[in-house]
C-alpha cells in the first residue's frame, strides 16, 4: 500500500473492480470501497477498506450510505460501473453539497433523456424514439425507411434497439427486417431505437478538472462488440481538432465539472460528427487497461485525480502524458465469441499466439459444451490482447480474429 497523503482526498469507490482496487491502494489517496456483501471476505483478507452496501434501485434509504460516506469524511464518490453512476450523483450531491450533481447524473443514465440533452445543447445525433411494446418498433422502423425514400424492393435500412440504462452493447440489437422485430422478448421493453448513422464509429475516454479538457484518448472500434484499440491510427486523429470541440460542447451541455467521460460518435465521410451517447464512468473492454499500456499511466489512478475536489492543477499536468506522441505503443483486445455451436476445448490459433504483436489472453476453458445463440451483440468470453507499433497493422490483425477459432 502507498503511503496516504491526509492534504488529499478521500475517496469512496462505488462497486467492485480489482483493477480500481489495486490502484487506489498504490496511490497516495485514502479510499474505501463500497461494494455488496460478497466483497466483505476478499476484503478483510486483503485489509481494503470497506463498506457493505447493495445497489439496488434508489430508494429512500439512499440517504444512509451518502450520510455514512459524510461521516466517514469522504470527498467524493467515484462509479465504476453503469450500475452506481445514478448512486455517485446522488451521494456526491450530499458529500458536496450540490443538489444538481444527481440530475446529472440522471441524464448520464437514461439514454432517451440523455440524448435530448445533447439536442437541445446543439449536438447533432441520429432519430431516436422510445419504444414500449412491439408496434412502436414496426412504426418506427417503416417511418425511418419512408423517410429515406425507399421503394418497395429496395433493401431497408436498419435501425437499432438500445436498454435504456445498460452499459455498452448490453441489450443493444441492430434491426434489419420488420420480421427480426418478432424476436424481441417482451421483457426488453421499454427501449430506445435510433436510425443506423453510416460513418466511423469511435469512443473517447476524456478527463475532466475544473470543466476542461485535461486528457483526450480515441479508441479506436474495429468491429463493435468485438475489437478496439489505442491511441487511434492517424487517419482518425486527423479529426481530433473537431472531435475535442465535440468534447468541449458536450462538457458545456452538460454541465461536467470533474471526472472521467467515455462517450461515442461517428464520422461520415463528409468530415459531420455524430454523438451516440456518453458515460459517466470507466469503459468496457478493458480500455484502461489498453490505455495504461499503450501510455504508461494508471487510467484509474486518473479517474481518481480529477475526481478529487482536493486535487491541484500542477499535480494534473505532471500525470498526464502528451496524447499521441506520449504513447509507447499501440494496444489492442478482440473479444471471443466461439464460431461453433459444439465446443469442447480452448485452443489459442497457432497464427495468433506466435504473432509479434500477441501479449496475453484472459480465456478459459469452457465450461459447457453447447454454445447459446448470440442474443444482439451478446457478450464475449474473454479477451485476447495485442500491442505493436503499427496500428494499420494492429487493426487487420484485430480484423482477422474474426475468421478463427479459439474454441474448438
Amino acid at each position: 500500500m502507498a503511503e496516504k497523503n491526509p492534504e488529499k482526498g478521500y475517496v469512496a469507490l462505488l462497486g467492485w473492480s480489482l483493477g480500481a482496487v489495486e490502484a487506489a491502494d498504490r496511490f497516495d489517496r485514502r479510499y474505501v470501497v463500497v461494494a455488496p456483501d460478497w466483497a466483505e471476505d476478499y476484503c478483510k483478507q486483503h485489509d481494503i477498506p470497506y463498506i457493505p452496501w447493495n445497489f439496488e434501485r434508489l430508494n429512500d434509504r439512499s440517504m444512509e450510505i451518502a450520510e455514512k460516506l459524510k461521516d466517514e469524511g469522504v470527498d467524493v464518490a467515484i462509479p465504476l460501473f453503469e450500475e452506481t453512476v445514478e448512486w455517485a450523483g446522488a451521494i456526491n450531491s450530499v458529500l458536496m453539497d450540490n443538489p444538481r450533481l444527481h440530475g446529472q447524473a440522471v441524464l448520464f443514465r437514461d439514454k432517451a433523456l440523455m440524448k435530448r440533452r445533447a439536442q437541445l445543447g446543439g449536438i447533432r445525433v441520429g432519430i431516436f424514439e422510445e419504444a414500449h411494446e412491439k408496434d412502436d418498433v414496426y412504426r418506427f422502423f417503416k417511418r425511418v425507411n419512408q423517410t429515406l425514400l425507399k421503394l418497395d424492393g429496395d433493401p431497408e435500412d436498419p435501425i437499432h434497439l438500445k436498454a435504456f440504462d445498460k452499459a455498452g452493447c448490453l441489450g443493444h440489437r441492430m434491426i434489419k427486417s420488420a420480421e427480426e422485430i418478432d424476436s424481441i422478448p417482451d421483457s426488453e421493453y421499454p427501449l430506445l431505437m435510433e436510425s443506423h448513422l453510416d460513418g466511423w464509429e469511435f469512443a473517447v475516454e476524456a478527463w475532466i478538472w475544473d470543466g476542461k479538457i485535461q486528457f483526450l484518448n480515441i479508441s479506436e472500434y474495429v468491429t463493435l462488440g468485438y475489437s478496439v484499440f489505442v491511441p487511434a491510427t492517424p487517419e482518425l486523429e486527423s479529426w481530433r481538432h473537431l472531435i475535442t470541440q465535440e468534447i468541449e460542447k458536450l462538457i458545456k451541455t452538460f454541465d461536467i465539472k470533474f471526472g472521467q467521460i467515455h462517450p461515442e460518435y461517428f464520422v461520415t465521410s463528409d468530415g459531420t460528427m455524430y454523438f451516440g451517447e456518453v458515460a459517466y464512468r470507466p469503459p468496457g473492454f478493458k480500455a484502461f487497461e489498453l490505455i495504461e499500456r499503450a501510455y504508461g499511466f494508471n487510467a484509474y489512478q486518473a479517474t481518481i485525480l480529477v475526481m478529487d475536489p482536493k486535487t491541484k492543477q500542477e499535480e494534473i499536468d505532471a500525470f498526464f502524458p502528451e496524447p499521441v506522441t506520449g504513447a509507447q505503443g499501440y494496444a489492442g483486445c478482440f473479444g471471443v465469441y466461439p464460431r461453433k455451436r459444439v465446443v469442447s476445448k480452448l485452443e489459442i490459433p497457432k497464427e495468433t499466439e506466435e504473432h509479434p504483436y500477441f501479449d496475453f489472453h484472459e480465456l478459459t476453458a469452457p465450461l459447457q459444451d453447447t454454445v447459446t445463440k448470440r442474443t444482439a451483440f451478446g457478450t464475449h468470453w474473454g479477451l485476447v490482447f495485442f500491442f505493436g507499433d503499427n496500428p494499420h497493422q494492429l487493426r487487420d490483425l484485430l480484423k482477422h480474429q474474426e475468421d478463427l477459432d479459439f474454441y474448438v
